[in-house]
């Protein structure tokens, strides 16, 4: 763990395994003001899922950010309650989907890392008091998935989206985190958690998993207070 949030402080790619008994998933994860074009490269060819940004709910509330399955309720594609079949006591963490307003197309690797340090700029601000003025930053529909990690984060829900929330907050970090999931090209399902393991140590990346991630946070418990911003 501290080597996984050391990583985090640097700028660097972690790569995050949650439980074998829900998505059985490796994110790509990485914190959102230190994006670049390279890394959304490198999860687009070597993740292969969604890049999304999760971000941490007292922001996402301050930020005006709804739940997507709220905001889609009166319509009848709205996730309904049991929907998901890894998580069927909580709805998904998805909000909405945004761009940068300076951006083109939206899609390219620049215009991607564009708005997701803007992302990041937007929940520092907010969680530090300052103004903010996401809706004149960004547009929507949008390419950049944003997901609002659930109020009390690993006490609440154990997703991705909570895990590496709570890593950023373990870290001392914006707490904006974007993350990608890792498939497999041949058999056409999620990356193994052997071969996750695999690439990490080729390309020199931290490997951790939930439990691990779970286990600090429930023993900093106690004395947990959100951490002072320092990068």
């Amino acid at each position: 763990m501290d080597k996984a949030l050391a990583a985090l402080r640097d700028g660097k790619f972690i790569l995050l395994y949650d439980f074998d008994d829900r998505e059985g998933e490796t994110d790509f994860a990485i914190r959102s003001d230190a994006v670049t074009p390279k890394h959304i490269l490198q999860m687009r060819k070597d993740g292969g899922g969604l890049i999304c940004t999760a971000v941490h709910p007292i922001a996402a509330q301050r930020l005006g950010l709804p739940f997507a399955s709220d905001a889609l309720r009166a319509i009848a594609v709205a996730e309904r309650e049991g929907d998901i079949p890894y998580d069927r006591k909580n709805h998904s963490s998805f909000s909405l989907w945004v761009n940068h307003r300076n951006t083109f197309t939206g899609i390219t690797d620049r215009d991607r890392s564009l708005t997701v340090n803007a992302i990041a700029e937007q929940v520092k601000q907010a969680l530090n008091g300052g103004s903010v003025n996401f809706h004149e930053t960004f547009r929507t529909p949008g390419h950049m998935a944003l997901l609002r990690a659930a109020d009390g984060l690993l006490d609440v829900r154990k997703g991705q989206t909570e895990l590496s929330v709570a890593m950023a907050d373990m870290a001392g970090i914006t707490p904006s985190v974007t993350i990608c999931e890792m498939l497999d090209d041949e058999s056409g399902y999620a990356l193994t958690k052997a071969d996750a393991k695999l690439y990490a140590k080729k390309h020199g990346l931290v490997f951790i998993e939930g439990r691990e991630v779970l286990e600090r946070w429930d023993a900093e418990k106690k004395n947990r207070k959100p951490a002072p911003l320092t990068h």
